[in-house]
């Protein structure tokens, strides 16, 4: 074992060491505790919460190395995630914390006054934590795998023990403060890299005003090996295929069950809006640096790396080739490694790029910690979500009423095991890269909750049987959708699996809406709540008319 893995494991200890204390220490006692931390968290702490919980394997591990390969076509997942927040922000999450529940499903059971719809949205709920959380222990194991230089399996395997140890005790309480902790972590370790690569190519320090100079520099290197340009739009897929990632992606952030349910976290609708405010800005770090990482990274690679002799490497491409991560071959057999006869994986370029531009042994244990901080974080995070719509809104809401908090808490914690270990298994041999694999978790998201809760907070006429019939037909055409696409060649428009929302989103709303006007109307008291979730908290609607919580009329 050399330095650099001695030290990679020092930082990666010691930031699981932090992580589960923080967990013991902020154990949930109650189920408050354990679903909405007891709506205790203040808005910027939230914010930074949000953002660990979003920046996850996907983003700190595979965004940047999808930039790289894709191009200006990578740019749609930058895009898609950060407006989708705007969405959030403003159109859904200071109504839904408003109507006061612990998840989604709760909301949409209570709402639309149906266990059947409540049930749907618990199932649907779970496919998409399912999902999104292979893609985060399949980082996790890509992480550990260099490490260990042993396979990524076995690092999935070691990724699976310490999510599930500090998942089960600290429940949102303990999650929302290690979060925090991880935020801090994971930016820390994204920035120094990106920072000192871009000193060392360029002499400036701040990489988000020289990468622009760089891409240029991409741009000839391109035109010299005869390549499509790596700025050109839509050189590797189409503008259909773009703007339908893109749209699933914003519409399935703001539809997302584990980051809707962290702006219950906090005590009032102001505060919640604080809170995405302030995740805007956290989550912007990270994001406005992805492409200078992609556009330093690959110039290093086509400068440094190809057109040396093949027995004549770096050091460090040996360790990732032995992860499986890593290929090279030298295909016209002349003993030169040519840009055409390296495949890197996307899921590396974060990781490797100190290792390529020798940062030094510290910065590449820093990166290795903070990888592990972005899939873990969001994992933590899934993993209540998948809990809570098993032990609250199916167990304790539809199977036993009157269970009381212990057995509860005994039903969420076993239900995290259990979701840990199924996940696991499916990551040791996941289906698809990173950002592939969430993006389908985001188009399931958009295609089955997002027109719901959109007409459920915003059209008092939707009922039931819309919430349900629209539900039911978004979540059907989303996976079919992706199956056809990913596994029988299947398209529409060139639309490919990643973009499967793109169909299902407005079949959703059309079926909502047109099912709804068909049957018969909510209650009077449920229309009146939906109305009142349009005013701010110390305001109340009843009776058709505004009134402020003091029993006073606003003035005109």
């Amino acid at each position: 074992m050399d330095v650099q893995f001695w030290v990679s494991l020092a930082f990666i200890l010691a930031s699981f060491a932090l992580y589960i204390g923080i967990a013991l220490f902020q154990r949930s006692r109650q189920t408050a505790d354990f679903y909405v931390a007891s709506r205790g968290v203040p808005p910027m702490w939230n914010g930074m919460a949000i953002a660990a919980d979003w920046m996850s394997a996907a983003s700190f591990i595979g965004m940047a190395g999808t930039v790289m390969i894709l191009g200006y076509d990578g740019l749609a997942y930058i895009m898609g995630w950060t407006g989708g927040y705007l969405l959030l922000t403003f159109l859904l999450a200071p109504q839904l914390r408003k109507y006061g529940r612990y998840t989604v499903p709760e909301f949409i059971g209570d709402r639309f006054e149906s266990h059947t719809a409540r049930v749907i949205a618990a199932v649907a709920t779970m496919i998409i934590g399912f999902v999104y959380i292979i893609g985060q222990l399949s980082g996790s194991g890509v992480v550990i795998g260099r490490l260990f230089e042993i396979d990524t399996k076995i690092g999935t395997l070691i990724g699976i023990v310490v999510i599930a140890i500090y998942s089960t005790f600290g429940g949102m309480k303990g999650i929302t403060w290690t979060q925090v902790a991880q935020y801090i972590v994971l930016i820390t370790a994204y920035l120094i890299p990106v920072i000192f690569i871009s000193l060392q190519i360029t002499g400036n320090p701040l990489p988000w005003m020289t990468y622009g100079d760089i891409v240029t520099k991409l741009g000839e290197l391109d035109r010299e090996l005869g390549l499509s340009e790596y700025f050109a739009p839509f050189q590797q897929t189409n503008k259909a295929q773009f703007l339908a990632l893109m749209f699933c992606l914003m519409a399935g952030t703001a539809a997302l069950p584990h980051v809707i349910i962290r702006f219950y976290t906090v005590s009032t609708m102001k505060a919640a809006r604080w809170s995405g405010a302030w995740a805007l800005v956290f989550i912007g770090l990270l994001y406005l640096s992805a492409p200078a990482y992609a556009a330093f990274s690959r110039f290093i690679l086509m400068t440094q790396v190809a057109g040396r002799p093949l027995d004549d490497l770096p050091a460090w491409t040996q360790p990732w080739i032995d992860t499986g991560r890593l290929q090279i071959a030298d295909l016209n057999n002349d003993g030169i490694l040519q840009w055409e006869e390296i495949v890197i994986s996307n899921d590396i370029v974060v990781m490797a790029t100190p290792e390529i531009a020798n940062l030094g042994v510290l910065v590449v244990g820093l990166v290795a910690a903070g990888a592990m901080a972005a899939a873990l974080s969001t994992a933590a995070g899934l993993l209540i979500t998948i809990s809570s719509s098993f032990a609250h809104d199916i167990y304790y809401r539809l199977i036993n009423p009157q269970a009381s908090d212990q057995k509860r808490l005994r039903m969420a914690r076993i239900s995290i095991a259990v979701a840990t270990v199924i996940a696991g298994l499916i990551a040791l041999d996941p289906p698809g890269v990173i950002t592939q694999i969430v993006a389908w978790a985001f188009s399931i998201a958009a295609a089955t909750f997002f027109p719901v809760l959109v007409l459920g907070v915003w059209w008092k006429r939707a009922n039931a049987a819309g919430a349900i019939a629209g539900m039911l037909s978004g979540l059907v055409i989303s996976i079919s959708y992706i199956i056809a696409a990913r596994y029988f060649g299947f398209s529409l428009f060139g639309v490919i699996d990643t973009g499967a929302g793109i169909f299902a989103v407005p079949v959703n709303f059309i079926v909502t809406y047109v099912v709804s006007k068909l049957t018969s109307p909510p209650s009077a008291k449920v229309q009146e709540e939906v109305l009142d979730l349009r005013y701010p908290e110390q305001m109340t609607y009843r009776d058709g008319e505004v009134w402020i919580n003091d029993g006073s009329k606003p003035s005109a």
